[in-house]
């Protein structure tokens, strides 16, 4: 008698037959959008909106505010930094008393 095989076969997920029982599971939009109109609180912003709100200050920020700011490591901070480039935002970095300061120029054509 051969143990693993019948185990192994019992533990097994059964995956769906077709579309029509994938979609079952899933919940609907309406749900998602109801659970979201409870929460009377307003969402936090995230560690981007975060460093945005950094950047588009007068002086700017340095790579230690930014890794402060986010508990991130440096970088990390500088691959944000990338990211935000390369999603448009025209990110300036200046040298001030041997540190870099970073500033957004300006925001992102969308």
């Amino acid at each position: 008698m051969n143990t693993t095989s019948s185990t192994c076969r019992g533990r097994m997920a059964r995956e769906p037959k077709n579309a029509a029982e994938t979609r079952q599971d899933a919940p609907t939009e309406d749900v998602v959008g109801d659970e979201r109109a409870a929460s009377p609180s307003p969402r936090e912003p995230n560690k981007i909106e975060k460093v945005l709100s950094l950047l588009k200050r007068s002086k700017g920020a340095t790579l230690d505010e930014l890794v402060e700011a986010t508990g991130w490591l440096r970088h990390t901070v500088r691959a944000a930094l990338t990211g935000l480039k390369k999603k448009g935002y025209a990110v300036q970095r200046t040298k001030e008393d041997g540190a870099s300061r970073y500033a957004v120029l300006e925001t992102a054509s969308r």
